[in-house]
């Protein structure tokens, strides 16, 4: 390997190759130049070597030499000028291109140079063998060889382009843009097979860039620009499948951009979504799927009508139309039906999951989802108006299959709107997504679905009908095709009925095995008869003597029955005990075959790791005998260059082994050494003899020369000086008399230089003062700039000074304001305290004066009535009492006793309840005597002599005594004067209320 110091000697080395016809030796040494280790650091030149390095890769088709070398550069270039990346990568195609183009077009015959299943694929020996056996010679052959490799080059080049840029954010355009020309080779070339693997190839891209999230250059799904790139590289590549007709591809292309979208839980612009829906709509059809192709019409159809702003009334007539045609297209049973458990459970996840992409549901979340069927897609329909919209065939033929009943005569009403709706369809104007419609293509579905509807009408009617008569009333199939359809219909459960060949008649009704209803006839015919002999001798009724008999019969029923009923606990409870058991051993033998699977798994890897060591090792050391056997034979090739000049030759029937072959070329190439050693000592020596003999007869020779040169250069000194001489003197004789020529204008030129100095010297003066005049304007234009701003910088500071200077004093005020507000409120908040402290104080000293008061009026009188709950039943009524004089109370404000007023009757008071202190509770207003006040009420004012009003601060500890009123100066003289001054309880504020 040759190391050149600069990459541009690489360049010309490789352009001497190439012109020498040594391209291999040339491509050989750009590669080693692009993966050398010293060549790390980007630089112009190695753009240029990348340029010459793909072009011989693409002369000589060496697609794994390209691989490698962009690669490596791709290390070289990523973090400092990728664009140069992106320049050779699309030179490369170019030229990949542009060869194929040229072997396709030397070829006449296309079709057969392309008649290639896999491009990838190698020939096999029978192909070879056919090849040279028959007589295929001519052109054919010639063209097959010089088109389909170059095909296999431009596809492996397409394949590398992408493997490389597949993780890199920074030439995602150029990654798409490589995909879209893949696509596009593979849809001019109907390469079916290739389009396939470049789809599993772009979905392995993303499925790895979604895995590995670390990397340090992968691009982000959720930039707009990245998306959109990935969602045109994804739409593409659907168009491209439902053109080739790979429409299995074309569902997982579906997928993919649903699977797109979900990762970045966002939905594409409406024009992506139209053709999503378009193509969806394709696919269901070839698939025979006609629910999902009526719900992916109907999504499509809201697109347009929602979006479509060019859309014409009769685009949308047609597409209306198509949707409702589609609905009705749809299956009226469950194909499902009677289906296995397993079977039932993939078709739920298959519904969900085809829910999921026709209402582009983003969520992963399966529930709540809206199960899709024909009845709903057609509830739709009338609720969105879209049959509104439909043409008005398509209005009848709907009403017909839906609404109407009429068995006789509905196929042939639906006979000529089907005739009119086939002629109905073409293409689309306004509508890009959708090219063309033909309505035509939904008749055979409506006409199956007109003969079931039929079929279905006449079973509700009819209970046998001839064969003949239902042909007739069918136009669209002969009988044949309609016992397939009915066939079919029976095994979903959705019309009974059976076809008798030998009558010639079709049975409406329950048509069951023969079999299901003789099973138990015996025991039928058993009840039937039983049923007429009690009907023709009735049992006569006569008394039941079991009541003398067993007098105990109801105890017995009733232990036997409550017996049955624990038997049927105890066999219901072993039951369940035994199920649970079967549960807990099958949940053992499935942990058992858990456990065993895994233990066989881990086996089986492990055996699986050991054999791939085992063939590994095996593989490494064949690598070696293999080395090492291609080693001994250069050796030994070696080895026979060098004999052939030595003494001693190997042997034929000499038996040669890698290490006698190591030692005999060591012993050999040491011998070789060492003669070679001895040549070059005497070859030295005898030059030594030589140079020094030459020297020696050299030396008087030498001398000789050299004097004479002496001589000869003194001499030619000599001459050379003397003609200077000369030269110098004829110079100077010239000078003069050119100075005495020109004297004679001095005088002239001395005026002339005078004035032309004085011009100038006028102008400088001039233009001096002009610049010193307007630099003095700019001078004082800008000191008045200064002023102006320097006024404008004091007024805004003097006002932010003002400003702030009013904030301040706004904020101490309001401080003030608080400070003196907040010790406004503990003043006064303290003198409430106070006034309320005070308040209770006085009613503490008032209680224990009536306390005082009452003991000593109970020790004057300690065997009357005491309490005013004691009273006399007389006292409670309301008519006024006459008291004697003796005992009448003066009326000067005095408290009078209750024992001193007289009682009309002296009947025993009756008890009063005590009060929660324990005492007797006050009277009712109602048991108050005559000549005492009334009680007082929440209205009325409280005068001189009554009771203050009752609070719960001041509740006395007598129920039926007086309150002294806090203040004696205010109340007049006698209890029942109205002239006293009104006392008013008073009302301390409540400390905690503030």
């Amino acid at each position: 390997m040759a190391n050149f110091a600069k990459p541009e000697n690489a360049l010309k080395r490789a352009e001497e190759l190439i012109n020498v016809g040594q391209k291999q030796d040339a491509l050989q040494a750009l590669h080693n130049l692009i993966t050398s280790k010293r060549y790390r650091a980007w630089q112009k030149p190695l753009e240029k070597i990348m340029f010459k390095y793909v072009e011989l890769c693409v002369d000589m088709r060496k697609g794994r030499f390209a691989k490698d070398g962009l690669i490596q550069y791709r290390i070289v270039c990523q973090q400092v000028n990728v664009s140069s990346l992106e320049e050779v990568i699309k030179h490369f195609m170019h030229l990949s291109t542009q060869k194929a183009e040229q072997a396709r077009s030397q070829a006449e015959a296309l079709e057969e140079a392309l008649d290639v299943d896999d491009l990838e694929a190698d020939k096999r020996p029978e192909d070879l063998m056919l090849s040279y056996v028959s007589g295929e010679k001519g052109k054919d052959r010639s063209d097959r060889e010089l088109v389909t490799p170059w095909f296999k080059f431009l596809w492996e080049t397409y394949r590398t382009v992408l493997e490389i840029l597949r993780n890199n954010s920074k030439l995602e355009a150029l990654y798409a843009m490589t995909a879209h020309r893949a696509f596009q080779f593979c849809k001019q070339y109907k390469r079916t097979t290739e389009f396939r693997r470049l789809c599993e190839i772009i979905r392995n891209h993303l499925a790895n860039l979604n895995k590995y999230k670390d990397q340090r250059d992968r691009p982000d799904l959720s930039a707009p620009e990245s998306l959109q790139l990935y969602l045109d590289t994804r739409f593409e590549q659907l168009k491209i499948a439902t053109e080739l007709g790979l429409w299995q591809e074309a569902f997982r292309s579906v997928e993919d951009i649903h699977g797109l979208m979900s990762i970045v839980k966002k939905t594409p612009k409406a024009s992506l979504m139209v053709v999503y829906y378009a193509k969806l709509t394709e696919i269901f059809w070839i698939s025979g799927s006609h629910l999902y192709h009526a719900y992916a019409w109907f999504k499509l159809f809201s697109l347009q009508k929602s979006f479509n702003k060019n859309l014409s009334q009769k685009d949308l007539q047609l597409i209306a139309s198509s949707v409702v045609l589609t609905a009705l297209s749809v299956s009226p049973y469950n194909q499902t039906r009677g289906a296995s458990h397993l079977e039932l459970e993939n078709e739920k996840e298959r519904n969900l999951r085809m829910a999921n992409l026709i209402g582009f549901n983003l969520e992963s979340k399966l529930e709540n989802r809206e199960v899709l069927s024909r009845s709903a897609v057609l509830t739709e329909l009338i609720s969105k108006g879209v049959l509104s919209c439909a043409t008005q065939e398509v209005k009848d033929l709907y009403h017909l299959l839906e609404n109407d009943f009429l068995p006789l005569d509905v196929a042939s009403k639906i006979h000529p709107l089907l005739m009119k709706i086939s002629k109905l369809g073409g293409k689309l104007t306004s509508a890009s997504s959708v090219a063309e419609v033909q309505l035509s293509q939904y008749v055979p579905s409506l006409e199956r679905l007109a003969t079931l509807r039929l079929l279905k009408q006449v079973s509700q009617l009819y209970q046998t009908m001839k064969i003949e008569s239902l042909s007739q009333m069918i136009p669209f199939f002969e009988f044949s095709m309609v016992e397939k359809i009915s066939v079919d219909a029976v095994k979903h459960k959705f019309i009974s009925m059976k076809v008798d060949h030998m009558k010639g008649a079709v049975l409406f009704g329950n048509t069951g095995l023969e079999s299901d209803k003789l099973h138990d006839h015996l025991a039928v015919l058993a009840e039937s008869l039983n049923k007429a002999r009690a009907m023709i001798y009735p049992t006569p009724k006569k008394a039941s003597k079991l009541g003398e008999v067993l007098p105990g019969l109801g105890e017995i029923v009733d232990k036997e029955h409550k017996r049955l009923l624990a038997r049927k606990s105890i066999i219901e409870k072993r039951k369940e005990e035994q199920e649970r058991q079967l549960l807990e051993m099958e949940r053992e033998e499935e942990s058992k075959r858990q456990n065993l699977l895994k233990k066989t798994e881990e086996a089986e890897k492990k055996r699986l790791a050991a054999m791939f060591e085992q063939q590994r090792a095996e593989r490494i050391r064949k690598e070696i005998e293999e080395r090492e056997l291609e080693e001994a034979q250069a050796l030994l090739q070696e080895t026979e260059k060098h004999l052939k000049r030595g003494k001693k030759k190997i042997l034929d029937g000499e038996k040669l082994t890698k290490q006698t072959l190591i030692e005999r070329a060591l012993s050999e190439q040491l011998k070789e050494r060492q003669e070679q050693e001895k040549r070059l000592l005497k070859v030295a020596k005898t030059m030594d003899h030589l140079e020094r003999a030459k020297r020696e007869e050299a030396a008087p020779l030498i001398e000789a020369a050299f004097q004479r040169r002496l001589v000869e250069e003194k001499v030619l000194h000599e001459r050379e000086q003397q003609l200077e001489v000369e030269l110098s003197r004829q110079r100077h004789d010239g000078d003069l008399k050119e100075k005495n020529r020109l004297a004679r204008m001095l005088e002239n030129k001395m005026i002339f230089q005078e004035r032309v100095i004085s011009c100038r010297q006028a102008e400088f003066d001039q233009r001096r003062v002009e610049g010193e005049e307007r630099i003095k304007q700019i001078i004082q234009a800008r000191k008045q700039e200064r002023d102006i701003k320097r006024k404008k910088i004091f007024y805004v500071r003097s006002e932010e000074e003002r400003i702030k200077k009013m904030r301040e004093e706004e904020e101490a005020r309001k401080r003030e304001e608080a400070e003196r507000r907040r010790k406004e409120e503990a003043e006064h908040k303290a003198k409430m305290d106070e006034i309320a402290e005070k308040q209770r104080q006085r009613e503490r000293e008032l209680e224990e004066k009536e306390r005082l008061r009452r003991e000593a009026l109970l020790g004057r009188a300690p065997e009357g009535i005491s309490r005013p709950s004691e009273l006399p039943a007389g006292y409670r009524t309301t008519e006024p009492v006459v008291a004697t004089p003796a005992a009448a109370a003066p009326t000067t404000g005095k408290y009078v006793p209750k024992f001193r007023l007289r009682p009309e009757s002296s009947g025993p008071a009756p008890p009063s309840e005590p009060d929660r202190w324990g005492k007797p509770a006050p009277l009712e207003p109602d048991r108050w005597a005559a000549g005492s006040r009334a009680p007082p009420s929440q209205s009325d004012r409280w005068t001189s002599g009554s009771r203050a009003p009752p609070q719960d601060s001041d509740r006395l500890a007598g129920g039926g005594s007086r309150a002294t009123p806090p203040d004696s100066n205010r109340f007049g003289g006698g209890s029942g004067s109205s002239k006293a001054e009104p006392w008013r309880p008073s009302r301390a504020r409540n400390p905690q209320r503030g």
